[in-house]
């Protein structure tokens, strides 16, 4: 009798094991972590995300502020919910060691119908945005539009001054339109803005 329970005892093991697994051990891969922080960074409104998902580099690259200063825009952008997409499609997702890469294409929000490349980095075993690189796809229709949206929410731009600088950023390029995002590159703007006081 003896023997057979230690003849058993592999099999049990296994079964246990299989068990563990099966209830959310560290089955998840990691193309399935990063779909996750895709997902959680773009569509939560709960501030703690942005310390959960992004590292300080993509919060400072896609707020245009530093350190702490960063860290608070992303936190109220994210309490706001303000142009967030309805849903995310994750694809593309490349890893390489502690590096990753992936395609996100966005359905509603700033973003609509835009499909953006980024960089992803492993800290302490989590998965986090850490650049946002470019367009896979870019479609400056959507992109345009919802700049326009936030214009006319701005304090203190009269409504012919945003109907100006929307003419305006119609006339910008393909490439100008995709530096104001992947390079925060508000110059373009600014120059539009001017020329429309």
């Amino acid at each position: 009798m003896r023997k057979l329970h230690l003849l058993l005892l592999p099999a049990l093991l296994l079964a246990f094991a299989l068990g563990l697994a099966a209830c959310g051990g560290s089955s998840e891969s990691d193309e399935d972590k990063i779909t996750t922080t895709v997902e959680n960074a773009a569509i939560s409104t709960d501030a703690a995300v942005c310390d959960e998902t992004q590292t300080l580099a993509f919060m400072e690259q896609t707020t245009g502020g530093s350190g702490k200063e960063a860290e608070k825009a992303c936190e109220k952008e994210a309490e706001e919910g303000t142009n967030q997409p309805d849903s995310v499609n994750v694809t593309n997702v490349k890893v390489d060691g502690e590096k990753a890469s992936a395609d996100a294409e966005f359905k509603g929000g700033q973003f609509d119908k835009q499909t953006l490349e980024l960089a992803l980095a492993e800290e302490d075993g989590d998965w986090k945005l850490d650049e946002f690189t470019g367009f896979a796809k870019f479609d400056p229709a959507p992109f345009v539009a919802a700049l326009a949206e936030q214009l006319k929410e701005e304090p203190g731009i009269e409504p012919e001054t945003a109907s100006c600088i929307v003419e305006g950023i119609e006339e910008l390029s393909n490439d100008e339109l995709e530096s104001l995002v992947v390079e925060n590159n508000t110059e373009p703007i600014v120059e539009i803005a001017e020329a429309c006081e």
